[in-house]
């Protein structure tokens, strides 16, 4: 099923296209000092929750920082409780910026502020601590190895959110004039279609291919679809050009009895069968008319009730 909207797709205005990881909901895991992995918590390909644990990760510097941060803690800590007029204003001011400098050093190699509040009370636990996912996402790019020693920055892994993904499109020059920031688009992936909204745009040709990148964002709520498949890019026709339609796959498509193309749709907790026009029909895709919008459709399994229809000795026409 699909519920569909009005569209103005062009159907022969079509680009190749890529999917790609939604860059702001994507996180790279590099702690900002030298480290060894000590233990690892996933797997390639896993998804996960924000907090989980990803890595146990410790080494001599990490150590150092947590012990550096611990002392300046304390004695800010001592400070504060003093009363004014004990130490000098510049004396408390260094004090304080010292605890917040051994504070974000700690915040470089990504521990928590509730990890960073326990080693105060926990300084057995100073040598290593857990890398908990930042977000929620699926573990890719993941190199960590246990007993690896790795320098600071060095990337461990990346977490992706694949609730929505990038499509990264190729233009014409000609196309490429046609779209704006916020156009919407329709993206194929296979025989699956989505919509998207074009986010950016290179404003360059490129010199061997002689097209135009153009930056699309779209929905993949499903999480079925990933980065690196290929994918079409349909653009909007230009605005006035033709009346409002619906874009369907071919297989939403079956004859009706006299032999006109209808749909099959959700009603009364059943299928009906309702006639349409077909404008258009490209590479799997048609441009329909004869719809209200919102109207939940049939795209995959309507051959089996056009043939249950003709089984049962009846036909539905909605003109």
């Amino acid at each position: 099923m699909a519920q569909l909207s009005a569209t103005a797709f062009n159907l022969q205005a079509v680009a190749t296209a890529q999917l790609v990881v939604d860059k702001d909901k994507t996180i790279t895991i590099a702690p900002q000092l030298d480290m060894q992995v000590l233990k690892r918590h996933v797997v390639p390909g896993q998804q996960v929750q924000k907090g989980q644990p990803l890595l146990t990760i410790g080494g001599a510097d990490i150590a150092a920082a947590q012990a550096d941060y611990v002392n300046a803690a304390t004695e800010w800590d001592r400070i504060k409780r003093m009363s004014q007029g004990t130490i000098s204003a510049s004396q408390r001011m260094q004090t304080e910026v010292n605890a917040e400098l051994k504070r974000a050093i700690l915040q470089s190699v990504m521990m928590s502020t509730k990890q960073i509040a326990e080693l105060a009370t926990s300084p057995s636990s100073i040598g290593q601590f857990q890398l908990l996912a930042p977000i929620n996402g699926r573990v890719q790019q993941d190199i960590a190895t246990v007993g690896q020693v790795l320098t600071a920055g060095t990337p461990l892994m990346q977490l992706t959110d694949e609730s929505y993904l990038w499509v990264e499109a190729e233009l014409t020059p000609l196309q490429a004039d046609q779209v704006n920031m916020g156009t919407d688009v329709l993206v194929r992936v296979g025989s699956r279609t989505r919509e998207g909204v074009i986010i950016g745009r290179s404003h360059e040709i490129n010199s061997q291919t002689r097209t135009e990148q153009v930056l699309v964002r779209m929905a993949n709520p499903g999480h079925d679809l990933h980065a690196g498949e290929f994918a079409e890019l349909y653009l909007a026709a230009n605005q006035g050009a033709e009346p409002l339609g619906f874009i369907v796959p071919d297989a939403a498509l079956t004859r009706s009895g006299d032999g006109d193309w209808q749909v099959f749709i959700e009603q009364d907790g059943g299928f009906s069968a309702v006639e349409v026009s077909v404008v258009e029909r490209q590479r799997g895709l048609s441009f329909i008319r004869g719809l209200v919008p919102q109207t939940r459709v049939v795209v995959s399994g309507a051959f089996f009730l056009a043939s249950e229809q003709a089984k049962s000795g009846f036909d539905i026409h909605n003109h």
